[in-house]
């Protein structure tokens, strides 16, 4: 019998731009000819010849929901659809293209009511563990171990992963968070891209003493300071102390040692002025981040990698001249106790599709389950898939990706992905809704000195608290 959906669910749905799929085609061999198709010798289908599940000749219809409802992205998932479907004829997929505002409400009233659909987007994270938990995600380690699929990178495997169990197929790009700077200024200065934060309050403090901002950042839309506090707490204790507090078990609090230090040290920058006056009216959805490193007022800007599409669009000369991008520093003091400095913000997968193949008396349907997973493995990961998304600047969660990248700076962020331990969903995504609503207001009374650090830190762990409990 399924199990009830738990509340945390309800409360734990993300609320995010709709992001288009994207992955690679390329499989990776097991050496196995066992659940390789037995057409192969036909040369029929694009999976001829992989090491795959046998799919049924009976017919089968599947049921699919994402978000794409507009081109490029609209085209692409509805062509690794047609694709699949072209040559597997008897197997149907309703695929329903759901609007990203609405979708997270009705992903949870189909699985509240028992009709959600067989395979479905999402961002992964906490909500993913709890779609399991609640007996809407198939487990798939050993498919995945068995069978072919793309050599996903491995922040991306992880974020596909809850408790050791594979729960995701990756299918849209990376996403990382990076300190965008004005090289032309570093260089009239004579700065060094700092590598510590000692560092980088050193360089803040040289620009200042120049009647220059350190930092652009527009607060207004909360999540854009929470930037600073997750690299903050992230380079402080690894992810150890988020997990916890996000748990709330174990001692687990968002009021631990980490959480503290980021918040006295971005309190510590707002004093210093390394923050424009008026950073929490300042609009990142008008860019007026961006408007301060277009005219020099600002040298700096913590950002995402969309950034880089952005900013070359409005002036690419400008951008090519002036703009380069470096990590977030290290804390030398954490990484002298042995805490990882290699955790990332952003996201690994984008988006991954999920499997909800079950039968009625809650047995695995695997017939289901092996189509969906072709479907996810090898179409939704093809090289026309791919290729269409790369064109589009969408780099796919895939090993290799990095080496056609011709921006200098895409290709720094998408390593750095390579490289990382974990890659840590953004809080705003992460955390249960209910939750993001008081973490993102916490971000203005921090960056506004209107709360200290412990005060907004018991504010989250009262609405962690309650989430848990409802």
């Amino acid at each position: 019998m399924r199990r009830k959906i738990m509340s945390l669910v309800f409360a734990s749905i993300l609320t995010v731009s709709a992001l288009s799929g994207c992955s690679n085609s390329s499989s990776t061999p097991k050496g196995s000819e066992e659940g390789t198709d037995k057409s192969a010798s036909s040369g029929a289908k694009q999976t001829d010849g992989k090491n795959l599940p046998q799919l049924t000749t009976e017919p089968l219809t599947i049921t699919l929901w994402d978000i794409s409802t507009e081109d490029p992205g609209k085209s692409n998932v509805e062509g690794a659809v047609k694709r699949f479907m072209a040559d597997y004829p008897n197997i149907t997929v309703n695929q329903v293209h759901q609007q990203n505002d609405n979708y997270k409400q009705q992903l949870v009233v189909a699985m509240s009511s028992g009709q959600a659909p067989n395979i479905y987007c999402h961002w992964g994270g906490g909500p993913m563990a709890e779609y399991y938990k609640s007996g809407f995600a198939n487990d798939i380690t050993e498919m995945y171990a068995k069978y072919d699929h793309p050599d996903f990178v491995d922040a991306a495997v992880a974020q596909s992963t809850y408790d050791g169990k594979m729960l995701a197929i990756p299918y849209s790009g990376l996403t990382g968070c990076d300190i965008f700077y004005n090289k032309t200024i570093f260089s009239d200065l004579g700065l060094e891209v700092p590598t510590t934060i000692d560092e980088l309050e050193d360089v803040c403090d040289k620009l200042k003493a120049k009647g220059i901002i350190p930092f652009s950042l527009a607060n207004a839309s909360k999540w854009t300071g929470s930037m600073y506090y997750m690299y903050l707490v992230a380079r402080h204790s690894g992810n150890a102390e988020f997990d916890a507090a996000y748990t709330q078990e174990n001692g687990g609090t968002f009021t631990s040692p980490a959480f503290i230090y980021a918040g006295e040290k971005i309190q510590e920058w707002v004093k210093k002025g390394y923050f424009p006056d008026g950073v929490n009216s300042l609009s990142a959805d008008d860019n007026q981040d961006r408007a301060l490193l277009y005219d020099g007022s600002a040298a700096m800007m913590l950002h995402g990698s969309w950034q880089v599409s952005g900013i070359k669009a409005d002036n690419e000369e400008w951008y090519n001249k002036n703009i380069g991008v470096f990590r977030f520093p290290e804390d030398s003091e954490a990484k002298a106790s042995g805490v990882p400095q290699n955790v990332e913000i952003g996201t690994a997968i984008g988006m991954g599709l999920t499997f909800n193949c079950f039968k009625k008396d809650g047995s695995v349907d695997q017939e289901m389950l092996d189509a969906c997973y072709v479907l996810a493995t090898q179409y939704f990961n093809d090289d026309t898939y791919n290729n269409a998304q790369f064109s589009t600047g969408t780099i796919p969660s895939i090993k290799g990706f990095n080496e056609n990248i011709d921006d200098p700076n895409n290709k720094y962020i998408i390593d750095e992905f390579f490289k990382a331990s974990n890659v840590q969903l953004w809080y705003d995504q992460y955390l249960p809704a209910s939750v993001t609503e008081v973490h993102k207001n916490c971000m203005t009374e921090l960056f506004g000195l209107e709360k200290t650090p412990l005060e907004i830190g018991k504010e989250q762990d009262e609405a962690m608290k309650k989430a848990l409990k409802e």
